[in-house]
Parts: structure tokens; sequence; C-alpha cells
């Protein structure tokens, strides 16, 4: 049955996305021009086509970009999607709901999906879709059976405040439209949209504070766009820097703790297992449902702060414990000799394997990731897969949940992992700018790398940069280990990310980076223009010190090869 989600009068040409899209890091937020070197569209432009694609991926901050490009004349006339979708679908909601710019969003069964696809353009109205000589009536999204609390009622009528309001008004919305039975209360939030992607982000910001919006739970702040006390210092433009701090400081306004980190599960007072938070920021959601046991779906930017105004959130997705049972079993043969790069690089892979459903990785039960190793598997599978968990046999809290009955299986072998080393090190072999810190390092990473790199310098011409948290800026400044980086040539850079990072506190010379991050060997082409080179940390030390990637894949990658 043909629903809809966000009813809208619309039409234009139709655009297919074959893959899942992240709309930020994805898209060009300025034009709308898929800038995702690995999505099969990349070149091709959102603004003025109704949008088709399975459902979205990677970041939970495309719901502020899709409002951004509403706001620059760039955006969709209309997303339609194949399986649900609630980051696009909430960002297209608060671009009509507060700011007037129509964004129609439908979901379709996989037959009227495919039908649709073969046809070049679609007219969409809040009851019909035409697209060539179909027809098909649309269904309003919507459940008559949400309850709500006393206090939910009391805060939708105004007792709570404008801003209280508003954003129990877009929950509740969003809720129908998920067929969600009840509201819940959560413990905490992180809150994601205080990255400064488009001016969108500090208008709604700004909006909710100003109409006297305060956080009722606890509330952390991801990473932001500037390093918020030196930017000045670090000549970062005025018309840049300004709103961005300004954007950071909005959500302290309202009562949130300027953590500004994307990383928030490395701080001390991190979920336990059972706990129902309430998360944005990918990796930090992948990372609480499948490492701590936690319970959040993937909030959209905006949601994330209509949730820390009020405490609640509708109870759906993983939140029941129905919905997270592993959909795929992905059977991984681990090449024999593998470095610490083959984590990010599964992470990537399942993601592309299960981009829809939860997997339950098997192979691995020997083995001992560290939890910076599954930290950065989460990343990675946050860039390719829309799904908010994973589990994985002998080792994540939860992988002995029974797999669904329909769970299907599907191989992962060395030779994908060679495939993908070819991938991720596209770029030249000289290197300018060696990058780490995506998700934010840890103070055990730091002292890793500071080991790797002792006695040793960053070489002539060459850029080696970490970026963190706070916290853990606190605790290396502490043992020592900062001034161990710093002795050794490297920049460490506070609160921003490399996902959230511009010129010229990102070296504007540079031309070649390294990483050892899948998550940003994945979005680094799109979002930096730069070319990248990808490996273990070791290889980004050994890279730092000669400014050349090495010659030749690791051993473990030639044999997976072969």
């Amino acid at each position: 049955m043909a629903t809809s989600i966000v009813p809208a009068s619309v039409q234009g040409p139709l655009l297919v996305c074959e893959e899942g899209l992240s709309v930020w890091g994805g898209v060009n937020p300025t034009t709308g021009e898929i800038v995702d070197a690995h999505h099969p569209q990349c070149g091709r432009a959102l603004a003025g086509h109704v949008v088709m694609m399975p459902t979205s991926r990677g970041s939970c901050t495309g719901s502020g970009v899709l409002l951004g490009l509403a706001f620059a004349g760039a955006a969709p006339r209309a997303l339609i999607f194949r399986e649900g979708e609630d980051i696009l679908t909430l960002g297209a909601l608060v671009a009509g709901r507060l700011f007037g710019h129509a964004i129609a969003v439908l979901r379709l069964t996989g037959a009227e999906y495919d039908a649709l696809a073969r046809e070049t353009a679609a007219e969409i109205t809040p009851t019909h879709l035409r697209a060539g000589d179909r027809v098909w009536p649309l269904t309003p999204a919507g459940s008559a059976t949400l309850e709500l609390s006393a206090g939910d009622r009391a805060c939708l009528a105004g007792d709570e405040g404008e801003a209280a309001q508003r954003a129990m008004e877009i929950i509740v919305t969003m809720a129908e439209a998920q067929g969600a039975p009840r509201l819940i209360d959560v413990e905490r939030v992180h809150i994601d949209g205080c990255i400064y992607a488009s001016p969108a982000f500090l208008t709604f910001a700004r909006a909710m504070a100003d109409k006297g919006g305060r956080v009722r739970v606890p509330t952390t702040t991801n990473a932001i766009s500037v390093d918020h006390a030196r930017w000045r210092a670090q000549g970062v433009d005025e018309r840049f820097g300004a709103p961005a701090a300004a954007l950071a400081d909005a959500y302290v306004e309202m009562g949130a703790r300027p953590s500004f980190t994307c990383a928030p599960y490395l701080l001390a007072d991190r979920p336990a297992a059972g706990e129902d938070i309430a998360w944005a920021e990918s990796n930090a959601v992948i990372y609480a449902n499948s490492v701590l046991g936690a319970r959040t779906v993937k909030h959209a930017d905006f949601m994330d702060l209509c949730i820390a105004l009020t405490g609640r959130t509708a109870q759906a997705g993983v939140y029941l414990e129905r919905n997270r049972a592993p959909r795929r079993i992905i059977e991984v043969t681990r090449p024999a000799g593998a470095d610490d790069a083959f984590w990010p690089m599964l992470g990537w892979l399942v993601g592309q394997a299960a981009p829809d459903r939860i997997p339950l990785i098997r192979g691995l039960e020997d083995s001992a990731p560290s939890e910076d190793d599954l930290k950065a598997l989460c990343a990675a599978f946050g860039t390719t897969s829309a799904t908010p968990m994973l589990h994985i046999a002998g080792i994540t809290p939860e992988a002995h949940r029974p797999p669904a009955p329909e769970a299907d299986h599907t191989p992962i072998g060395p030779e994908d992992f060679a495939a993908l080393w070819r991938r991720f090190n596209a770029g030249a072999a000289e290197v300018d700018l060696v990058a780490l810190g995506s998700p934010h390092f840890s103070a055990a990473e730091c002292a890793a790398f500071a080991e790797l790199m002792e006695g040793t310098h960053v070489a002539p011409g060459v850029s080696a940069i970490i970026t963190l948290g706070r916290g853990t800026l606190g605790a290396i400044t502490a043992n020592g280990v900062r001034a161990r980086l710093e002795a050794a040539g490297i920049r460490i850079v506070p609160d921003l990310c490399w996902c959230s990072i511009s010129e010229p506190v990102f070296p504007p010379q540079a031309r070649v980076l390294m990483t050892n991050s899948g998550k940003y060997a994945h979005y680094a082409p799109g979002l930096s223009n730069r070319a990248v080179r990808f490996g273990a940390l070791a290889q980004c030390a050994q890279t730092a010190r000669t400014g050349k990637a090495p010659s030749t894949p690791p051993a473990w990658i030639t044999a997976a090869g072969t």
C-alpha cells in the first residue's frame, strides 16, 4: 500500500538512486549534487527531482542538510522510499511544518517502488501518486492508537512552554508515522545537530532557544564545526566561525553539556545495558546498541533536541525487543595476520552486505577486539548501512539473540578485503596530511600513536592532526601523552572532528591524506575534495614520518588477494 508520510503537492522528474544515500557527507549542501565518490549516482543532483532510494543511510545530520537544501532552493521535490526511513523524513517534516518548504515523503511497497522506478516523472498530491499511465492512491500515515500520557497531552497543550510544545508536536507526528504504540521516557540524549552544516542548523536551534527551550534530561553535544576556544586564532573566517560557535552556544544555552565529542561512549558516565537513551550521531548510536547494549534508534538531527526538551520518544524500532534480532548472518573468513585496519574494513564490508537489516557476524569468536577496534568497526558500518546496530558472535552482549526466521547468509572473505583496500587507496603515494580521530581518538589511541612516533618527528611538508573530545584532551594532558605527541610534531585539535573540519584548520595545501578510519576513508573524497590513502595506525605513523604511503599493501592484504 502506497503511504503518504509527509503530504505535499509536487511534481518533477524521477531520480532513482540504486543505493541508500547519506545526504550529509554525500551531497553538496549548497547545490544538492551527490558527491559521495562511492555512490552509483555520484554527480547527479537532487534539486527539483522526485528522488527514489531504498532508504537513507549514514549520518543523522541528513535531516538538517535537507532543511538547508530547502532554504537554498536545492532540495528534492519529494522523497520516495521502499523501506522505513526517519532521518530525511524528519527533515522534510520540519521544512514544511516550521518553515513552509514543501517536500513530499512517500513509502511504497516493493512492487509499487519497482513499477515507479521504470517511469521518468511523477506527480504527487496528498491523495494520489501519478506516473505515466499509473495512478496509486495514497493512504495517510498515522496511528490512531498512539497512547499519550497526561504529561504528553499537557506538553502538547503548551503547559511546558512553546519550545516543548513544538517539540512534542514533532515527536507525536513522527511516532504516528512510525506506528508507535506509545511514547517512552529516555535517560539521556546526545545532540548531533550542533554541527554547522548549513545556516538551517542555527536557524532551528536559535528558534527553539528563543522560545524558551530547556533540556529535561542529561544531554551531551556532538563534535562541532570549530575549535570553540581557538577558532579565531586558527584563522577561521568570521563568516563561518561566528555562526558555528553560536550554534554550539545555543545548545549550551538550552542546558546541554559542552562535551563536543562524536564519541560520547568515551565519557565516564556512559549508558548501561538495557538503558533507553536517545542518541544521534550514527557511529555513537551503533556503538551504544551493539557494544554497550543500550537502546536507541538512529535519531535525526532536530529530533534529538525535541527529545531533549521533552524527555520522551516513540517506542519504535530497536527500542522494542523484537526488533533487535539479526536478519542477516555474515560468515567472515578473517585473513591470516590481519592488523588493526581489519576492523574498520570489516565494518564497511558488513554494512555493504547488510544495508537495511541487523547483521550477526560469525567467524570471529576467537578474536579479542579492543573497544577502539569496535569503535572503528561501528563507525565504518554506519557509512554503508542504515541499520542502528549489529551483533558479533562471542563478542557483543546481545549476539545470543536467535536470528529471525527469515535470516539469510552472506560470506565475506579475504578477497573482499583486498578489493576494499584497493578502493580505499586510490590516492597518490605522496601524502601531505595524516588525519586521525574519526570518530574522536580515545586516550588509548593517543598513547599508541605517541609510542609509534617516539623519538621521531613528522616529516617536513606533512601535517599530522588528531581530533578528540575535551575529556580525552584533559586525560592525555595529565598523563603526559599530549606532550609526547606535540614533541613529535602532531597537532591536537579538540571540539571538531574530520567530518566537520574546514580550512584553514584542514591544511589548505594538502592534496592527499592518509587515515586509519574506514568512516573517513569513505567520506573524505566528497567532504574534502582530496585523494585518500588508508592503512593501519602503524602505517599512518610511518607515513607521517616519511610523507609516503606504503607502496604495496600489507602482507595480509597481499595474501588475501592471491
